[in-house]
C-alpha cells in the first residue's frame, strides 16, 4: 500500500511539475515578446526624433552617436572602473582591448553607414536590405558561437521576412516618400555593409553578455565608442555641428534621441542574454511599423491595412522562433557572477526548489523503510 501511495504521489508530483514548467516557459515567452517590443519602441523613438531633426535641416549622425557613447562612458565605464578583482578595467584593457576596439568600430560604423545610405538610396531598399543582418548573424553564430538551429527557426525567419515584404508593399501602395535615389548602388552597398557590421557587433555582444557581463560590454563599448565617434565627429561633422541653430526644440530632440539610444543599448543585452542576438533582431523588425504608426499622426502618412498584417506576421514569426530553443554544440564558458539582482534571485529560487525536492524525496524514502 505504501509503495502504491508513493507511486501515485510521484505521478502527481510529476504532473504538477510538468504543468509548472509549461507555465514558466509560457511566462518566459510572453516576457521575451514584451521586452522585444520595448526595444522596438525605443528604436521608434530614435526614428521619430531623427525625422524631426531632418525636417529642421539637422544631419549630424555622428554627433548623435557620440552623445550616446559618451553617456555609456559616463555611467557604465565609470562603474566598471570601480570594479576590483580579475575583471577590473585595467586587466580587461591589458588582455582584451583589441577585441573591444574591433567591436566598437563595427558598431559605430554600422550606425554611420545606415544613416548615410538614406542620402543615396530609397527607403524600400533600406528596409529590405537591412534584413540581411539576420542571415549573416545566424551564419556567424553557427561558426563562432556554435549555435545550432532547427527547421522551425528557419521557417520562423522566413515568416518574419514575409512580414517585412508586406510592410514594404504597403509603403509602395500608400505612396510613401521613398527619399533620395541619387546613387542607388552606393546606398544599397552601405546598407549591406551596415548589416554585416551590425551582425558582427551583435554576435560579439551575445558572447560577452552570456559569458562575461553586461556591464563589461557596455563599459567597453562606451569607452571605445566615444573615442572612435569623437574622432569621426571632429573630422566629418565639425562644420555641420557649427551650422545647427540651437533652440529648445532642437535640444529636446537631441535629448530624446540620446535617451532612447542609451536605454536601447542598456536594455538590449538583457534580452540578448535571455534569448539570442538573432531573436532580438527578429523582434526589431516591428520597429519600422511602430515608426509608421507614429507617422500616421505626426507626419500624416497614409494608412494601409497591410501594416497591420505585417505586424501580425512578424510577431507570429518571432513567437515561432522563440517557442523552440536553439542549442549549442559546445558548453558555454563559466560566467561571472551576474550583475542583475533579478537573475541572482532566480538562481537562488531554483537552488531552493531543488533542496526542497531533495528533502521531500528523503522523507518519503524514510517513511517507506520498514
Amino acid at each position: 500500500v505504501l509503495l502504491d501511495s508513493h507511486a501515485d504521489f510521484c505521478k502527481k508530483c510529476g504532473t504538477l511539475r510538468g504543468t509548472r514548467e509549461q507555465g514558466i516557459e509560457m511566462q518566459s515567452l510572453l516576457k521575451t515578446i514584451l521586452m522585444g517590443q520595448v526595444l522596438s519602441l525605443l528604436i521608434c523613438g530614435t526614428a521619430v526624433s531623427c525625422e524631426y531633426l531632418t525636417h529642421a535641416k539637422v544631419e549630424t549622425p555622428m554627433l548623435q552617436s557620440f552623445l550616446n557613447y559618451a553617456l555609456l562612458l559616463f555611467t557604465y565605464t565609470t562603474y566598471l572602473s570601480t570594479r576590483k578583482g580579475d575583471r577590473n578595467i585595467l586587466q580587461i584593457l591589458k588582455t582584451n582591448w583589441w577585441k573591444y576596439l574591433g567591436m566598437a568600430i563595427a558598431d559605430v560604423e554600422a550606425n554611420y553607414a545606415v544613416v548615410k545610405a538614406y542620402q543615396f538610396t530609397t527607403l524600400t531598399s533600406i528596409q529590405l536590405l537591412d534584413c540581411f543582418v539576420i542571415p549573416v548573424l545566424m551564419l556567424l553564430s553557427w561558426f563562432f558561437l556554435k549555435t545550432r538551429y532547427r527547421v522551425i527557426h528557419f521557417v520562423a525567419v522566413a515568416v518574419c521576412l514575409l512580414g517585412v515584404g508586406a510592410m514594404v508593399g504597403a509603403d509602395i501602395l500608400a505612396g510613401r516618400d521613398q527619399g533620395s535615389s541619387n546613387d542607388v548602388l552606393l546606398g544599397d552597398g552601405l546598407v549591406l555593409l551596415s548589416a554585416v557590421l551590425y551582425a558582427i557587433s551583435n554576435m560579439c555582444q551575445e558572447h560577452t553578455v552570456k559569458n562575461l557581463s553586461r556591464v563589461e560590454f557596455l563599459g567597453m563599448m562606451g569607452l571605445f565608442g566615444t573615442l572612435i565617434s569623437g574622432v569621426q565627429l571632429v573630422v566629418l561633422e565639425t562644420r555641420a555641428v557649427g551650422e545647427i541653430k540651437w533652440d529648445v526644440h532642437i535640444s529636446m530632440l537631441f535629448v530624446v534621441y540620446t535617451l532612447c539610444m542609451y536605454a536601447l543599448y542598456s536594455f538590449m543585452p538583457v534580452v540578448v542574454k535571455m534569448t539570442s542576438a538573432t531573436a532580438v533582431n527578429l523582434s526589431l523588425l516591428t520597429a519600422d511599423l511602430f515608426s509608421l504608426f507614429c507617422g500616421l499622426f505626426l507626419f500624416m502618412y497614409k494608412f494601409s491595412a497591410l501594416y497591420i498584417v505585417s505586424f501580425v506576421v512578424i510577431t507570429v514569426g518571432f513567437i515561432m522562433f522563440n517557442a523552440v530553443p536553439t542549442y549549442s554544440v559546445l558548453p558555454e564558458e563559466p560566467a561571472e557572477a551576474s550583475d542583475d539582482p533579478e537573475a541572482q534571485s532566480s538562481s537562488d529560487q531554483l537552488l531552493l526548489s531543488a533542496d526542497n525536492d531533495t528533502q521531500r524525496t528523503e522523507t518519503l524514502t524514510a517513511n517507506d523503510t520498514p
